[in-house]
């Protein structure tokens, strides 16, 4: 699995796979980035693709000492699931 990228021209996250790019749209206000849609391509769903693009963007997100707000279904539940990302949603 290649590295997450912060495609900051078209405001999202980005994890090429297989000649394909499954991405996370985002914007940004203020000490935020909040996350408003995620999207992977049908040849790539059920691998856990969508998981692995959103841990990477928390990632960066953290680097950058910035805070994320779910604006997506799919992140809201990720971050659910991950409590350890508790301290990016204060």
């Amino acid at each position: 699995m290649t590295a997450i990228r912060d495609n900051k021209a078209r405001n999202r996250f980005e994890l090429d796979v297989g000649g394909s790019t499954a991405f996370a749209n985002y914007r940004r206000a203020g000490d935020r980035v909040i996350i408003t849609h995620t999207e992977t391509p049908p040849a790539l769903r059920g691998r856990g693709i969508a998981s692995e693009l959103v841990k990477g963007a928390l990632a960066l997100i953290r680097a950058d000492g910035m805070k994320v707000v779910a604006g997506c279904s799919f992140v809201v539940d990720y971050l659910e699931r991950h409590p350890d990302y508790a301290d990016l949603t204060g």
